[in-house]
């Protein structure tokens, strides 16, 4: 994991084959940040850093354009947009995730491996903005993420991390959540 991350307001990506954890800090870094601390193109290279291709059915020459197509649709459909950075930005803001509660699983279809997982939670957005007196306004917004990763011996570790094939990597965020 690159602690230094922190310095521009995000997550580390914890190096583990720990699926649950691993799953809450993917749902948390996708809506963790710092206009002030990072620019928002850095941010989304940091969140692609996470990504892993989908090994099982899509033949090694297609895989990486796979995974382009689901970190694409992370930027379109998942993260903060563009305008609503730049909106938080002019406020000096920042958001951090907390997925709160139970983990409910959804079960991966074709999946014989079982290194698959889908995780979907219910996560906490607080965004802070500056209220042009010198203080500070928060509130809160209730979302819920799924995402599917990958822990097993399929997974492929960042390049120049201490991670290894098996630690977890995402796969894919969802759109919309996925409910058992």
């Amino acid at each position: 994991m690159d602690a230094s991350v922190v310095d521009q307001g995000w997550l580390p990506e914890p190096i583990t084959t720990d699926r649950e954890m691993y799953i809450r800090a993917a749902l948390e870094v996708a809506a963790t940040f710092d206009t002030q601390k990072g620019e928002r193109d850095d941010w989304l290279a940091h969140l692609d850093s996470w990504f892993t291709p989908d090994t099982r059915f899509i033949a090694e020459a297609d895989q990486q354009a796979a995974m382009v197509e689901s970190q694409g649709l992370l930027r379109q459909a998942v993260v903060l947009p563009q305008e609503e950075w730049d909106s938080l930005a002019n406020e000096e803001g920042r958001v951090v995730a907390t997925a709160r509660g139970d983990l409910v699983y959804v079960p991966v279809t074709d999946d014989t491996s079982a290194d698959m997982s889908i995780g979907t939670s219910d996560v906490t957005l607080t965004f802070t903005r500056s209220d042009g007196s010198g203080g500070e306004t928060s509130y809160e917004e209730q979302v819920r993420v799924s995402v599917q990763v990958l822990c097993g011996p399929g997974s492929v570790p960042t390049p120049d991390s201490s991670q290894r094939a098996g630690d977890c990597k995402v796969v894919r965020y969802f759109t919309e959540p996925l409910e058992p």
